[in-house]
């Protein structure tokens, strides 16, 4: 039976220290229409895999030097290697050596001596689960070429739509009504509005895709913050919540208290979706802001901390698990499109920091953000 897909014929890597056991596989394997390259040793193998990955590794348990468990972890431990590539055991040992070997991330396993059709139909098997997972890769690299070229292609006429508007409430063409400055107003905010998901969905897709590029240089947060707080001030006062920014164990902590490497621009992006959230979903009460550094002992790396708190709704336990994910909304009926907290999620852990939330309904929330200080 000749086996291709796509009109690509499945190659697959035979390893085995045994010489008679690698001539007995390729016989038969390309009898069934498969192209086989051969190795004598887990070096070989390992080599054969970075120059040129296979659709499929059929892999000797025991062989001196490295054994199939050492090779297998390598592999799934190799961050060049793109694509999924199966793994099946081949072992003369019980079940304690197969289990080791799941263990290692092998997909599959068989005994010697093993029958000609079974070991067919095991490499049938993963092959199939192969090209599923290739075509699930496929389909996700096109749906995030798709929403990066969409929302990209989206801003120049929201910009666009904003100036204009912007325009007609100035009065530059024409007198209008205060009635039509009102609802111009309201179409510059909800234009606004949707300019800030469509820039948020592009960030997303950027780093999904691996294609953001972090500037880094020395922030200095508290000033960034400050910044922050002074820009998103109106929206706490026409709902009449207090915003304060705490720097005081800052002021302790002496001149570079507060400095980090990063990305400035990244951070503002974070400090400005927590601080946004916060005061959307408040009503009474008031946003807190604090930032400090802390390190558990002497011997730690020092942390600078922001904690973003308010009294707000609060978030129920349930959904604090999966706050950080993608397109993960809040049950609050003012909820947005669930990427604003998934992309400072990103953002954080670009710069190796951590973020976290802590909430009580009815109480308010904690959101907390880590990041490691600059050495």
């Amino acid at each position: 039976m000749s086996v291709v897909a796509n009109s690509k014929i499945d190659r697959i890597l035979a390893v085995d220290d045994t010489k008679d056991n690698l001539i007995l596989v390729q016989t038969i394997l390309e009898s069934e229409g498969y192209e086989v390259d051969l190795a004598e040793n887990g070096i070989a193998a390992l080599e054969y895999v970075a120059q040129s990955p296979p659709d499929l590794i059929l892999l000797d348990v025991m062989m001196p030097g490295m054994d199939g468990y050492e090779v297998t972890r390598r592999i799934r431990n190799n961050p060049e290697i793109k694509s999924y590539i199966p793994i099946l055991l081949i072992t003369a040992f019980h079940e304690a050596s197969v289990a080791e070997g799941l263990d290692a991330e092998a997909d599959d396993f068989i005994r010697k001596p093993f029958d000609t059709d079974e070991l067919s139909a095991r490499v049938r098997s993963l092959l199939r689960l192969k090209h599923s997972l290739d075509e699930q890769q496929k389909m996700t690299r096109q749906r995030e070429d798709f929403v990066s070229r969409l929302t990209h292609d989206l801003r120049t006429p929201l910009v666009a739509a904003d100036r204009m508007l912007t325009l007609f409430l100035e009065e530059t063409f024409c007198k209008i009504s205060p009635e039509m400055k009102q609802a111009i107003s309201v179409m510059i905010r909800s234009n606004q509005n949707l300019t800030q998901m469509v820039n948020t969905l592009l960030e997303v897709s950027r780093f999904e895709a691996g294609k953001k590029t972090l500037n880094w240089e020395s922030c200095n947060l508290r000033e960034i913050a400050q910044e922050v707080v002074s820009e998103l001030s109106p929206l706490a006062s026409e709902k009449n919540l207090t915003l304060k920014l705490d720097v005081h164990q800052l002021d302790k902590q002496g001149e570079t208290a507060g400095f980090l490497m990063g990305d400035p621009l990244e951070f503002r992006r974070v400090l400005n979706n927590l601080l946004g959230n916060a005061i959307k979903f408040t009503d009474t009460g008031g946003v807190e802001i604090r930032i400090f550094e802390q390190s558990a002992n002497p011997t730690d790396q020092n942390w600078l901390t922001i904690e973003v708190a308010d009294t707000g709704y609060g978030i129920a336990p349930e959904d604090q698990t999966t706050i950080f994910e993608r397109f993960r909304q809040g049950r609050n009926k003012r909820s947005g499109s669930g990427l604003g907290l998934h992309l400072s999620s990103r953002i954080v852990e670009a710069h190796g920091g951590k973020i976290e939330v802590t909430s009580e309904l009815g109480r308010g929330s904690i959101f907390t953000v880590r990041l490691p200080k600059e050495t």
